[in-house]
């Protein structure tokens, strides 16, 4: 296999277009193929495209062909060599190619996208009888949380991380503060962040947060410190949600305790 990082940001752009393309040509030679839509920095975000960027796409098939799509990818393998892949969902694969490009990809009928959720697309390849308009989703994209649901969450996980940390399960503890506790303190000040819209992922708070809120990106070492720091982590992350909500003085003060426990207990 290739290296896949060799490549400048033009070069990894244009390979990643044209196998988009190449997977576009396979399809269309075949009769219960219907379409390709791109999605992610593939689709309408090709200017994000880099060397590190993977290949995201739904192909449509006419009705009754999905199922020999998902078991068989030599239409996949026809645009370029598949060296692994896997069935990660009932509709789709994740599959690595020969020189590095990796792809997320999901098989739908036509009919299948109106009860589905995502980023709006781009038609790589389509035949005439398919509704242009569903290269956007008819089901609307994940809103944002109500902030007191959010504060709320965030204070029960500290909690009960804080609780499972002094117990000696860390593991656990680092993954409720710094993963679910974090996430929701993200969503609370993304919230706020109206300039950053454009590069903000509907499903995943945490991509591209760098580019797009870097003053909050420069906490982040304080907000995710690792398996041994989950009780300095915890009050770091109450202390900032603080700032932005009314924490009741008795959840405040619970949570200070059970870090103080946490630390004690090593």
């Amino acid at each position: 296999m290739g290296e896949p990082f060799d490549l400048a940001p033009d070069r990894a752009r244009e390979r990643l277009l044209s196998r988009l393309d190449a997977i576009a040509a396979s399809l269309a030679q075949r009769d219960d193929a219907m379409a390709l839509l791109a999605l992610g920095s593939a689709g309408r975000e090709c200017g994000r495209v880099d060397v590190h960027s993977d290949l995201d796409f739904f192909a449509l098939v006419r009705p009754g062909a999905k199922p020999r799509y998902l078991a068989d990818l030599s239409w996949l393998d026809a645009a370029h060599p598949v060296v692994w892949s896997f069935r990660n969902t009932p509709d789709g694969h994740k599959a690595l190619m020969a020189d590095g490009v990796f792809c997320e990809f999901a098989v739908f009928e036509a009919a299948e996208l109106q009860a589905i959720a995502y980023a709006p697309g781009r038609w790589v390849w389509r035949r005439d009888e398919v509704d242009s308009t569903l290269a956007s989703p008819v089901r609307p994209l994940p809103q944002p949380a109500d902030p007191d649901w959010l504060v709320g969450e965030a204070l029960s996980n500290l909690i009960v991380g804080l609780s499972r940390c002094a117990r000696g399960e860390r593991l656990a503890a680092m993954r409720v503060v710094q993963v679910h506790a974090l996430d929701r303190l993200l969503e609370l000040i993304d919230r706020g962040n109206a300039a950053g819209n454009a590069l903000r992922d509907p499903f995943n708070v945490d991509r591209r947060l760098e580019q797009r809120l870097p003053d909050t990106a420069r906490r982040l070492p304080d907000w995710a410190g690792g398996y041994h720091d989950t009780p300095r982590v915890a009050l770091a992350l109450l202390t900032e949600l603080e700032q932005h909500a009314n924490v009741p003085a008795p959840v405040a003060r619970h949570i200070r305790a059970l870090a103080a426990a946490a630390q004690s207990a090593g």
